[in-house]
């Protein structure tokens, strides 16, 4: 405990405490679930074929596949300990996810209001609460970036694709608002509670 440091267990508390919150209202109040349609509604819309085409390769990154690869590359590079305490912090935000969506079974925006979404891509086998792509993604880039000591420049530009990620779910209309903003809120929370490793990341 004392390692870990009160003040990141509390932080990441918080942060999980408040992703709860907000699935919790858009689930289970009718005023949450008017606002969390409205804004899909507003973001479902598209932009046009290109933004299509965008979007539906922006999601995409955040798919537990997109941090392996990264995590290959830094390895390659001579950053194992990056890539490893990245890859493994997204497996395990990604596995403990799989249970929550199933424990709370919250219906795809397509399966719940048929002809009111559209959909750019394969809808996902899982429930959709929380959105696990933003998580995997914030999970591995901060962990990533803390390694490899990024400066904040570089952090808030991974911040900016975590994000970008969040909203291409919505975009392609497999998730609903609450969903892509619980899953980042969780995705920070475990990067607060993963164990420091100690310095910049080397060979």
């Amino acid at each position: 405990m004392r390692a870990m440091g009160w003040r990141r267990l509390a932080w990441g508390g918080a942060l999980s405490a408040v992703a709860a919150g907000i699935g919790y209202a858009a689930i289970r109040t009718p005023t949450g679930r008017r606002i969390d349609r409205g804004l899909f509604a507003a973001l479902n819309r598209g932009g046009g074929p290109i933004a299509d085409r965008a979007m539906a390769g922006i999601t995409e990154l955040g798919s537990i596949g997109a941090p392996a690869a990264a995590a290959a590359v830094l390895a390659v590079a001579g950053r194992r300990r990056a890539a490893v305490r990245g890859l493994a912090a997204a497996g395990v935000v990604w596995l403990a996810l799989q249970g929550v969506k199933a424990l709370v079974d919250r219906p795809r925006p397509a399966d719940a209001d048929p002809g009111a979404a559209r959909t750019l891509i394969r809808r996902p086998r899982a429930a959709a609460w929380p959105s696990s792509h933003p998580a995997v993604l914030t999970a591995f880039s901060r962990i990533a970036a803390r390694e490899l000591g990024v400066g904040a420049l570089g952090a808030r530009l991974l911040g900016a694709l975590d994000v970008a990620v969040a909203v291409s779910r919505v975009y392609v209309g497999v998730h609903y608002p609450s969903d892509v903003v619980s899953g980042l809120l969780f995705g920070r929370a475990a990067a607060r509670w993963w164990p420091r490793g100690g310095g910049v990341a080397g060979g």
